[in-house]
């Protein structure tokens, strides 16, 4: 499914360029978690933006946005590394290390700072905030090249679907794909949102769907181990392409957001 860490990238830049109100921005992260909180990683951080340090009592994201303000941050970029991939997260340092194992990110180069997000209780998320040394490696990829790609994942994921003839053993997986790509897609954007970017965040919820539900067993059924080394390799692909598409969307939105507010000035 999308993420927290996109959420919280296009309102803030939306927020950044007075397309939104602080309170849109907090109202969107309601659909993560009931309550959310922000602590710093470490004590330079914390001076820097004045924001609790790691011993410290959490405070709420509203501080946090008015920290970025403060700052003079113009923008947010989301990232999703995997093993092998933590481009843009300053190394293998400690933002690295904690954004892989959260499976998400936001990095804001101007203020030097990266966020990664995690349930630490129930209806309770904490953003940390850690030192960017560098974005470097950060890549780029243009909506448009990563909206051909998910048509191309869209063909293979159906494939694979097919010759691993999940269909066969669920009557009902049409619905259960609809289902999921519905959960996936029903987030909140704000009004400037572009319309490419919604197409293709929903088509990426689509082909996400197909892959979870590719990936899972039948009920009551029994898979090998060839065959579940098969299903990943097959749908491997998929699944980077469903990630890059994520990170061009939200990319893109960041973009025109930045763009229409400019021209509101």
């Amino acid at each position: 499914m999308s993420c927290a860490s996109a959420t919280l990238v296009v309102w803030t830049s939306g927020w950044l360029h007075g397309l939104a109100a602080s309170d849109d921005v907090l109202d969107a992260l309601h659909t993560w978690a009931e309550q959310h909180e922000v602590v710093a990683d470490d004590d330079g951080t914390a001076t820097a933006l004045d924001l609790p340090g790691p011993d410290e009592a959490p405070v709420g994201p509203a501080l946090l946005l008015a920290a970025l303000r403060r700052a003079g941050a113009t923008s947010a970029r989301l990232v999703l590394p995997v093993p092998g991939d933590v481009r843009g997260l300053g190394g293998k340092g400690p933002l690295a290390m904690c954004a892989l194992r959260s499976g998400e990110a936001l990095v804001i180069p101007s203020v030097h700072v990266g966020l990664v997000p995690k349930i630490v209780a129930d209806g309770v998320m904490r953003w940390t905030v850690f030192d960017l040394p560098s974005s470097t490696g950060l890549e780029h990829i243009p909506i448009g090249e990563a909206e051909a790609g998910l048509g191309a994942a869209l063909r293979e994921a159906t494939a694979a679907l097919a010759s691993l003839d999940v269909a066969k053993h669920r009557p009902n997986v049409r619905k259960e794909i609809a289902d999921l790509a519905a959960a996936n897609s029903a987030l909140p954007w704000p009004d400037a949102m572009p319309p490419r970017s919604l197409r293709v965040l929903q088509r990426a919820a689509e082909v996400d769907a197909i892959v979870s539900v590719a990936r899972s067993d039948s009920p009551g059924g029994a898979v090998s181990a060839s065959a579940m080394t098969a299903r990943a390799e097959a749908l491997l692909p998929v699944s980077e392409a469903v990630r890059r598409a994520r990170c061009a969307a939200v990319d893109e939105a960041v973009r025109v957001l930045a763009d229409s507010g400019a021209g509101r000035h």
